[in-house]
């Protein structure tokens, strides 16, 4: 740091935005400027909008960002769950960053210290064909170190195997016709273009509603999948399965009392995280572990699946919950409650790293996603990180000011813009002047 930087008179000065498409979804970067030259790095969670971060630029102009909690508080209402809470958790992880920055310390040690040195890593694995195609792709996963794994096990190996599933007739039909269309960006982005109309209706539809079923050919067809993929790894590796596929509660127990002899690590999202009584009745049908989280804004939204032991896994993204604090403080409700937690990240390393810095400091932390393994150029989009960032299936925890990033690769940054965003670090004057009477009392 070429100047010493007054912490108590430092205050945000701007902030602005770089939208960033591959890595491996689209993602939108902040920065927070401030009058004392340093430069406070966040994220607005992957497929939502830069919106709901900049919307809230007049409200933190002026504040200290070291005041982290009281900034949080004041713009905490307007943010909701799964992307909508994208704003909000994106701001309050450049607040820390600045605060880690301004104060000489990583951001762990403002949390209350850590618990351990390196972060177990596991990531999303995809294979073409078979289960024992999945299985040697996993089966790769560990011979490059990583000791924890995931993999999808749903509707989505089916829809093309005759008799594995039932639904109204043209509904897979048309399920086929625009996945094609709005997952047909690199990664797995979704073309926000093709999500207008019956396409929105239709991916928006839950799982209770949707009227597919998996058929006893179905389950059979996935039950020997597992059985191949376990052939390969063998049983002792913690293995996770998500993307299940918007099916109801009856056919998520079905599956989990067919999958229970391949000792999963847990089953993820089966139903959706607002339906706490089908929670119940699927961890008291099987005794595959279930989780669910990455969706879910504030910790006080975690609460009733907690208690009612719903599940045994909480999953929360840093970019949903409301950010850094609140995702330790939902890791913190969650061990008073038994319950384990792994953390979602889908994002660049500014999430990844956000994520570390709360795993390191949350006692009953398990396993962090990284979605961005097979990318090469992901964790070059930062510098002052080791390299290479994930080494053995393990991220070391910095002991650098903040979240531990240097600097961004701004070249990186403008090679990779999303073609609707093609400018970085554009003003945002636009949003200076943003005001409405915030208080929600009399």
């Amino acid at each position: 740091m070429s100047k010493k930087i007054d912490p108590s008179n430092l205050k945000i000065t701007d902030m602005r935005f770089a939208d960033i498409d591959g890595a491996p979804k689209r993602c939108t970067l902040i920065k927070l400027y401030t009058n004392q030259g340093l430069i406070g790095y966040g994220e607005v969670r992957d497929a939502s909008s830069r919106t709901y971060a900049a919307m809230l630029k007049s409200r933190i102009i002026g504040e200290n960002p070291c005041n982290v909690e009281k900034i949080f508080r004041r713009i905490k209402q307007f943010g909701g769950h799964s992307r909508q809470g994208g704003g909000v958790s994106g701001i309050e992880v450049a607040l820390w960053d600045l605060a880690g920055k301004a104060w000489g310390v990583p951001v762990w040690q403002l949390l209350g210290g850590k618990f351990r040195d390196k972060i177990r890593i596991y990531c999303d694995t995809d294979a073409e064909g078979g289960g024992r195609d999945m299985g040697k792709a996993l089966k790769e996963r560990m011979n490059q170190g990583f000791t924890f794994l995931k993999m999808d096990l749903g509707i989505e190996l089916l829809i093309n195997q005759p008799g594995c599933l039932s639904a109204p007739l043209g509904f897979l039909d048309k399920m086929k016709e625009y996945k094609k269309t709005v997952f047909s960006t690199p990664g797995g982005s979704i073309d926000p273009r093709a999500m207008r109309g019956e396409a929105y209706d239709l991916f928006n539809t839950a799982h209770s509603f949707t009227g597919i079923h998996l058929t006893e050919k179905g389950l059979d067809y996935l039950e020997n999948y597992m059985a191949d993929v376990r052939a390969e790894t063998g049983y002792e590796i913690p293995l996770a399965i998500d993307h299940v596929g918007h099916i109801p509660l009856e056919d998520c127990i079905k599956l989990a009392k067919r999958l229970e002899k391949f000792n999963l690590a847990w089953m993820e999202d089966p139903i959706p995280w607002q339906m706490t009584d089908q929670y119940v009745r699927l961890a008291n049908s099987s005794t595959v572990p279930i989780a669910t989280g990455e969706d879910i804004y504030l910790k006080e939204n975690f609460k009733d699946l907690f208690t009612s032991g719903g599940i045994a896994v909480t999953h929360p993204d840093v970019l949903s919950t409301g950010g850094i604090l609140e995702t330790k403080k939902i890791g913190d409700l969650a061990e008073e409650h038994g319950v384990a937690m792994a953390i979602h990240m889908a994002e660049s390393p500014i999430a990844c790293m956000a994520a570390v810095h709360v795993a390191a400091a949350t006692r009953n932390f398990m396993a962090l996603e990284v979605h961005s393994v097979d990318i090469p150029w992901w964790e070059d989009l930062v510098t002052g990180l080791p390299k290479p960032l994930i080494n053995n299936g393990y991220i070391n925890v910095p002991d650098a000011p903040g979240l531990g990033i240097e600097a961004l690769n701004e070249d990186l940054i403008n090679e990779k813009l999303h073609k609707d965003f093609p400018v970085a670090w554009a003003p945002t004057d636009e949003w200076d002047k943003e005001w409405a009477n915030d208080r929600q009392w009399s």
